[in-house]
């Protein structure tokens, strides 16, 4: 590896305080010319998109996360107005809190946040106050999946700071079976300590959606729009992330210039010069355009430590995808992992260096290791110099047993960077995309997923009224109604395992018998 070939693969946008180097990459000198005219084609796809053509062809939608940060781009004043209005309505919203203008009934003002979404509803908003949440402000608590215990861990911790707890549901439809289910725990919570739910509750959904309708009716605080144009894993920079950042006090409008900074980097056509299409390229060239290797993200940063779960859902949500555009099967991906560093060099950067080589790597470097002076912990070593250290000779120590990385580079974590970093990789998810020819903003997979436990649902519902005290088989209750005897011998379990149902076990499941 020579310094001429690294400063040859060195990406800088010295303004904005960023850098990308592919020089461990092993890029051949004549991929970018072999791919120029699907490169054509992705640059003129997404200016199309920006402009406001159909990017979603199956749901008949325009996509239009990048106008969040540059309203201008928009195709209408009524989209305009629909970015620009919501943002001085949190803004005033958000002011009013610590006043006391907007308060709990029972007084005093409100501490903490509850955050019920899931998906790119809670993930945006997790990342953001991972990485840049104070200490002294609203505290948030999220409720992100359906499991009930997990949501009473969260209540034990309010504990009697409840009635200073505002509620922040988010969800476009309103219907996403998780965050209703979340929403009816929290009331019920609200109720069992005497409070009324909605006069501690916002929303943040469609309009005319199914929350929007309960949020009226119930009378809530407010309700923040969120637009049918912004899907759920590009909207952290749409109300469903600004309204949690405004209550926190973080500073959303520079996060929005720093995406509007990454953005107008990135539109440029010339390769050399375009983060988010070098990036693209990269993963197009280390998987051979079909994903071949998994990515894993190594942000040497506490702070940033759910990137990787953020990028997890943004890429693989995405770009996991049965069919490209012309409907052919493709079986397309890029599965994304990772956690930290220098955690990971304790954990599974052994089988990285070692073992299968299914992967690369994705180093994010934080320049700046903390604000003031640091002690030296051996010689004139820092903390900080040890956590360089542990990022250069990791990166070397792959490379040198072959193991590809590429590695990006920021000054420090603040709202504007963050607001760079989330463009970078929301616009190489759609240059990559189009290099490979599919939808990036649908998600069939997930309906499908949906649809199947829609399925079990109903048949759980049949098999509870099927139990009574006489002791039955998983085989004859699904003879009863009609069922296949596994699926039915699951629902039983679970009706016992919660308390509905007593269940006897015998050799094995078809032994078991179950009972009310």
């Amino acid at each position: 590896m020579s310094f001429e070939n690294y400063s040859a693969q060195l990406l800088r946008y010295p303004e904005l305080g960023f850098s990308l180097d592919l020089s461990r990459m092993d890029i051949s000198a004549d991929f970018t010319a072999k791919m120029q005219e699907k490169i054509e084609k992705a640059f003129t796809d997404l200016a199309q998109l920006e402009a406001g053509d159909i990017a979603n062809p199956d749901e008949g939608r325009m996509v239009g996360h990048y106008w969040l940060r540059h309203p201008d781009l928009a195709p209408s004043e009524e989209i305009r107005k629909q970015i620009a209005e919501p943002i001085a309505a949190i803004k005033e919203f958000a002011s009013m809190i610590p006043t006391g203008e907007i308060a709990p009934p029972s007084g005093g003002i409100f501490q903490n946040i509850l955050i019920i979404g899931i998906g790119g509803s809670a993930l945006g908003p997790q990342l953001i106050n991972d990485a840049l949440g104070q200490v002294g402000e609203m505290k948030p608590y999220f409720f992100d999946n359906t499991d009930p215990a997990g949501m009473d861990r969260d209540l034990a911790e309010i504990g009697k700071e409840l009635s200073q707890t505002l509620a922040v549901v988010i969800s476009k439809s309103g219907g996403t079976a998780e965050t209703r289910n979340g929403m009816l725990e929290a009331k019920n919570a609200y109720e069992e300590a005497g409070l009324d739910f909605a006069k501690h509750a916002i929303a943040v959904t469609g309009e005319g959606s199914k929350l929007d309708h309960f949020a009226r009716e119930e009378g809530f605080i407010t309700t923040f729009p969120m637009e049918d144009w912004v899907g759920g894993r590009t909207s952290v920079l749409s109300t469903v992330g600004l309204v949690p950042m405004a209550l926190q006090n973080i500073d959303f409008e520079t996060m929005l210039a720093g995406a509007k900074e990454m953005d107008e980097q990135t539109r440029l056509p010339d390769v050399r010069k375009n983060a988010a299409m070098s990036l693209a390229l990269a993963w197009y060239h280390e998987g051979d355009g079909k994903g071949a290797r998994d990515m894993v993200v190594l942000p040497y940063k506490d702070s940033l430590v759910l990137f990787s779960k953020y990028l997890q859902q943004l890429i693989m949500e995405s770009l996991g995808k049965a069919q490209d555009l012309d409907g052919q099967t493709v079986n397309q991906g890029l599965a994304v992992y990772g956690n930290k560093g220098s955690t990971d060099q304790h954990a599974y950067v052994q089988q990285l260096r070692d073992g299968l080589h299914n992967f690369f790597a994705t180093f994010i470097e934080v320049r700046k290791g903390r604000e003031g002076e640091s002690i030296a912990v051996e010689g004139a070593n820092t903390s900080a110099d040890y956590l360089q250290g542990f990022l250069r000779g990791t990166r070397r120590a792959l490379y040198e047993n072959g193991r590809h990385s590429a590695l990006i580079s920021i000054e420090q974590v603040n709202a504007r960077s963050i607001g760079h970093l989330i463009a970078l990789f929301e616009r190489a998810v759609t240059f990559y995309a189009s290099l490979v020819n599919i939808n990036a903003y649908h998600q069939p997979g997930v309906e499908a997923g949906k649809v199947a436990a829609n399925d079990f649902l109903e048949l759980l519902n049949q098999v509870r009224g099927n139990l009574t005290a006489q002791r039955k088989s998983a085989q004859e209750v699904a003879s009863a109604i009609d069922g296949d005897p596994e699926d039915v011998f699951h629902c039983l379990v679970h009706l016992a395992s919660n308390g509905e149902a007593s269940h006897t076990r015998g050799e094995n499941p078809s032994d078991d018998r179950f009972f009310l």
